[in-house]
């Protein structure tokens, strides 16, 4: 499957519309790159439930370079706080390795379609009503954690997500200021992906109908095209954060999600 013009133009645009979002909105680039990546692929004759999975796997790891970027950002500003990152990433790291090695191996694409379809059904809900939970408790000890860090890692693994759809309400819920909450969600970015790839590769590695260029379940001209993209395009979402209405874009951008969401769940249900 080479790369040709046609292609590194779609992934291109496809990486700078999610960059450019991840840093206007502060979200994950998953939600969108999992439905057109998966699109590009079967259009180009891959199954559709192998489509699905290289569109979850490949979305994750591009997350793996996204997430440097911003963590670097965040950590200038001293909002990082390391101390979670440290308490929740042996959980995630455990809930990881059991999607990415175990259930997104052993599931269907069409059953990952609807979850993922599902999923996104109710971040964008989430972000359409822009509904914070009310701090009421202190962060658990080690043992809930790593509780929290697993069930983390595992959901994030199913859908291509970096997690901050749950970490960040999460955090905030356990009194951790918002700032933060969003900046150490950046950082527990990194050991998601990294954990969940390595469990793509190898869960894909011997699996058959996997286009050229293939590592494991990743897509490598997609990783390294959107990754390039949305790498330089983050931060001028970032600037522009700072002179557009975010509370009105977060609501349009909701409306498109539910679009999304049910292409998503239509493939996995008629898949």
């Amino acid at each position: 499957m080479p790369l040709e013009p046609v292609l590194i133009a779609q992934l291109a645009v496809l990486g700078i519309a999610t960059g450019f979002l991840a840093g206007l909105l502060g979200i994950g680039g998953g939600m969108v790159m999992v439905p057109f990546i998966s699109i590009i692929l079967s259009n180009r004759g891959v199954a559709s439930d192998l489509a699905v999975k290289m569109a979850i796997a490949t979305s994750m790891a591009t997350i793996i370079f996204t997430s440097i970027s911003s963590v670097r950002a965040h950590h200038k500003r001293g909002a990082v706080r390391w101390d979670i990152v440290k308490r929740l990433a042996p959980g995630i790291v455990v809930g990881s390795f059991i999607g990415s090695l175990g259930v997104f191996a052993l599931l269907k694409g069409s059953y990952l379609a609807i979850f993922f379809g599902l999923f996104v059904s109710f971040s964008a809900t989430q972000m359409f009503l822009d509904k914070k939970p009310k701090p009421t408790r202190q962060m658990p000890g080690t043992a809930g954690q790593f509780a929290a860090g697993s069930f983390i890692g595992f959901l994030s693994g199913l859908v291509g997500a970096g997690g901050g759809f749950i970490s960040v309400p999460f955090m905030a819920w356990c009194n951790v200021a918002i700032h933060s909450a969003v900046a150490t969600s950046a950082a527990l970015g990194f050991p998601i992906a990294l954990t969940n790839v390595i469990g793509y590769v190898f869960s894909g590695w011997n699996v058959q109908g996997l286009p050229a260029a293939s590592f494991g379940y990743i897509w490598l001209p997609a990783l390294l095209v959107i990754a390039l993209a949305s790498f330089f395009m983050a931060p001028a979402g970032a600037r522009a954060a700072h002179s557009l209405p975010v509370g009105k874009l977060k609501r349009i951008f909701a409306s498109i999600l539910y679009v999304l969401a049910a292409y998503m769940l239509y493939k996995g249900l008629t898949g």
